[in-house]
């Protein structure tokens, strides 16, 4: 493929890093939305955090980031621990089956992009590993300045 341009690069990128991201978030395991998986994996590598941090990380409304951490809660991924800076506020942290699920969820995606990877040609394969680092590079170049990665969807 030949691309004239950044802005044709940027483009054919923004569709093929949507497709996996999306065949990917249909193999959570544990009855995990998307969601629930994003806010738990906050919360593993963030964690313990307040619920507003978490929503603010999340992107997403108080309310909603309540519900969603209501239900991981009830199913035993997250506990509610007090903060002891703040007395009146909480905060949220993994649990062991949370952390769990998390390495599960994490073991079969992988899987699933080896299973792919294993069906291309070795030169796909060795383009693919070559561009590794200029993808981390890429990541780390669309966050914006307060460090929260921007939405690429």
């Amino acid at each position: 493929m030949d691309f004239r341009d950044d802005q044709e690069i940027g483009a054919a990128l923004r569709l093929v890093v949507g497709r996996l991201a999306r065949q990917l978030r249909r193999h959570a395991v544990g009855g995990l939305t998307a969601s629930q998986y994003s806010a738990l994996a906050t919360v593993e590598r963030a964690g313990p955090i307040r619920l507003a941090a978490l929503a603010e990380r999340e992107g997403v409304s108080a309310p909603t980031l309540s519900r969603i951490v209501a239900r991981l809660e009830r199913d035993g991924y997250v506990e509610r621990r007090g903060d002891p800076a703040d007395g009146r506020s909480s905060l949220m942290a993994a649990t062991a089956p949370g952390r769990a699920a998390l390495r599960k969820i994490r073991r079969e995606r992988t899987a699933l992009l080896a299973r792919g990877l294993a069906g291309l040609g070795d030169d796909e394969r060795r383009a693919v590993a070559a561009a590794l680092p200029a993808l981390e590079h890429l990541a780390d170049a669309v966050r914006d300045p307060s460090g929260v990665e921007l939405s690429v969807a």
